[in-house]
Order: structure tokens, then C-alpha cells, then sequence
């Protein structure tokens, strides 16, 4: 673990603000006694990121206003229908897992009554229902194991330079979409 940072959070996030609003990295780390690097190394990426959604917003925005008021209307209900979807399966992936969990519990506490001297004589029925929780615990991880694959995917596909990841993945997987390392 680094050391604590020099700025609070409220001074790091004003240090933000300003490198967005296109203040020098140099004089901002003058004013709040901090490094170039330090401050380099926790916006580098973060503000990239900004800027590159924000294009995007205006290039979203642009092509939408070249459609007809109907069209327009019809493409934000079609974005907007798509949000739902994806929360959705966020949260039916979340319950899948708390389910398939509790299902694995369930089937380990079964897995202790069997008598592992005659398993199949004396626990068919533990054995049995071992089975059937598990195959249950498999089925309710599904939608969320089959959406780590594509996100996995689409991350590996960036990192090969085929096209961005969709924001927030790395996060997601451990990583850091921004750096927030030790100030100097």
C-alpha cells in the first residue's frame, strides 16, 4: 500500500476539474505541492477517458440530429429500452449468483452427511440431492457467467487494439481504469 495522499479527495477531484478546463499540470502541482507525476499518474487516463466519451456524446448527438423529430424519438426509446435491458440482465445476473452460492452451500452441507465408507448404499439420497443442487447451482450462474465471458472478451478484443473497451470494464475485472497511485 502507498503512502496517504498529500491532497484530499476534494483537492484531487478540484485538481481534476482544472486539468479538464486545460490548467498546466506543471502550475497545478506548484499551487497544491504535489508532483507532475503524481498528478500525471492519477488523471492520465481518467481524462482521456472524459474526453473521449465526450466526444462521443457530440458525435452521437450530431448524427441524431440529422434524423426526422420521429426518428429521433424512436432512436432514444430504442437507447432507452437497451439501458433497461442491460440493468436487467445486471441484476439477473446478481440474483443468479447469490442463488447459485446459496445452492452451493446448501449442496456442501448435503456432501457431509454422506458416509464415505458406503456412499452409494447408505447416501444415494444425499447424494442425490448433491447432485440436483449442483446442476441447479450451474444453471442459475449462467447469465452471469455468460456475461464476464463477453465482457472478458470485449476487453481482450481492446487490448488487441480491435475497438475500445466499453467503459467501466476494467474496473470491473480488477483493474484500474484510472491510476491512483502513491503521490510524490
Amino acid at each position: 500500500m502507498g503512502r496517504p495522499s498529500k491532497l484530499t479527495d476534494a483537492q484531487w477531484e478540484q485538481v481534476g476539474k482544472r486539468l479538464l478546463a486545460g490548467e498546466s499540470t506543471s502550475a497545478l502541482a506548484r499551487e497544491f505541492g504535489v508532483s507532475k507525476t503524481a498528478i500525471s499518474v492519477r488523471f492520465s487516463k481518467r481524462n482521456e477517458t472524459i474526453k473521449t466519451v465526450a466526444n462521443q456524446i457530440v458525435e452521437t448527438e450530431r448524427a441524431l440530429s440529422k434524423l426526422n423529430v420521429s426518428e429521433q424519438m424512436a432512436a432514444r426509446s430504442l437507447a432507452d429500452s437497451l439501458k433497461d435491458i442491460s440493468e436487467h440482465l445486471a441484476g439477473a445476473a446478481r440474483y443468479g449468483a447469490m442463488t447459485a452460492h446459496r445452492l452451493a452451500g446448501i449442496a456442501a452441507q448435503q456432501v457431509e452427511k454422506v458416509d464415505d465408507a458406503e456412499p452409494l448404499t447408505k447416501s444415494m439420497q444425499q447424494l442425490l440431492g448433491v447432485q440436483a443442487l449442483t446442476k441447479m447451482a450451474n444453471g442459475a450462474s449462467e447469465i452471469g457467467l455468460n456475461l464476464l465471458r463477453a465482457n472478458k472478451e470485449a476487453l481482450e478484443d481492446a487490448s488487441r487494439g480491435k475497438k475500445p473497451a466499453p467503459a467501466g470494464l476494467n474496473h470491473f475485472y480488477g483493474e484500474s481504469d484510472d491510476s491512483s497511485a502513491a503521490d510524490a
